[in-house]
């Protein structure tokens, strides 16, 4: 193993383990405060909630996936997964040893993406390729990735016979009923089609055959399909860490009040890995590295621990996009759907804020 040395002997090493929503904002608030090293197994920031409309869409990827060495100028990337965490050092695969002072961890969920951003870029393509070539869709999962996809396509492709296909009662099950219907009824008018309580059997298709079965004796055709379920959570490597204590039954890492892993002085958790009872959204990501970086700073300034800031979890809001004029908005008293709700997100998809709150330009391709 090799073990790396601090670029600057005389600042604090701060060591962030995933790059994604919660990660790459932690890196960069931090950068010319400390000595910041960035692992992640690939090279780029990609803004996760615009993912399906790059889909339908693939050049709209372009403004989406952000090399890290773009808004991380002052710090050290890292294309390599984390493989062990001692109480000083962060090993890799590729067999580096990066000390710590503080440390972050933002794993998110676990997923199999391409190292490289022209990987990613030309994996869109292929997709786009690929709903455009079917005359029939089947998308298999009814949250809030199988919801936005179907959206997608229905209003790019009207002409495409889109099914969905959800094992759960309703779609959308972590917002309200009221929400649920919304969404169910703007599909409808869209002409998808939407089977509840079945699960479908995707190898029950033979080859030639684009015939799927679900497990209501139904029978789908579709010439291509994609799978939207939820993945897990990217914890189950931490069994082999000092931080194996620190993981509830669920996987997730304990936090306290201040984002520290419960017990842990100088180690922080933030976005999906955490167990704070929330909504796991990106904007929530956002606002973990925002007080996590804050509490950072302060300890690194030898500032009192009573001063550090605490998370409160706030009023769950969702805004599920639907196409490129309408969206459904769940809001603490009220549940809002159509083009004025789309006004908030659906045209951009909060890519220019995203981009400039990671000191880009928010218009520029990259």
């Amino acid at each position: 193993m090799e073990r790396t040395e601090p670029e600057s002997g005389n600042r604090r090493r701060v060591v962030v383990i995933g790059g994604g929503i919660a990660g790459s904002l932690a890196s960069k608030s931090l950068q010319f405060d400390s000595d910041v090293t960035l692992i992640d197994p690939k090279e780029y920031f990609e803004i996760t909630w615009a993912s399906l409309r790059s889909m339908v869409e693939p050049s709209f990827a372009e403004r989406t996936l952000i090399n890290h060495k773009k808004y991380l100028q002052n710090g050290r990337v890292v294309t390599s997964p984390a493989v062990n965490i001692t109480n000083s050092e962060v090993v890799t695969a590729d067999g580096l040893v990066f000390g710590y002072d503080y440390l972050v961890l933002a794993t998110g969920h676990n997923d199999v993406l391409p190292k490289t951003r022209q990987e990613k870029l030309s994996q869109y393509q292929s997709e786009y390729e690929k709903i455009k070539s079917c005359e029939s869709i089947l998308i298999v999962g009814g949250g809030p990735s199988g919801v936005e996809l179907a959206a997608e396509i229905a209003v790019d492709f009207p002409e495409k016979k889109v099914t969905l296909v959800h094992n759960g009662p309703r779609l959308l099950e972590f917002v309200g009923q009221k929400a649920a219907d919304k969404a169910f009824d703007w599909l409808n008018t869209k002409k998808v089609e939407v089977i509840l309580n079945q699960r479908v059997d995707l190898s029950s298709a033979s080859d030639g055959d684009k015939n799927y079965r679900t497990s209501g004796g139904e029978t789908v055709h579709a010439d291509c399909y994609f799978l939207c379920i939820g993945k897990p959570l990217s914890s189950e490597w931490l069994k082999g860490t000092v931080l194996n204590d620190n993981l509830d039954g669920k996987g997730r890492l304990m936090v306290d009040e201040y984002l520290r892993v419960k017990g842990r002085k100088n180690v922080f958790a933030i976005g999906d890995i955490t167990d704070i009872p929330e909504m796991k959204q990106g904007y929530i990501a956002e606002k973990h590295a925002s007080v996590a970086t804050k509490n950072i700073k302060l300890l690194m300034s030898g500032g009192n621990e009573k001063k550090l800031s605490s998370y409160k979890p706030g009023s769950d809001i969702a805004i599920i996009s639907l196409g490129r004029k309408d969206s459904l908005a769940q809001f603490p008293f009220m549940t809002v759907s159509g083009c004025v709700p789309g006004l908030l997100k659906s045209k951009d998809l909060f890519v220019g804020k995203t981009r400039k709150a990671r000191g880009l330009d928010p218009n520029i391709v990259d």
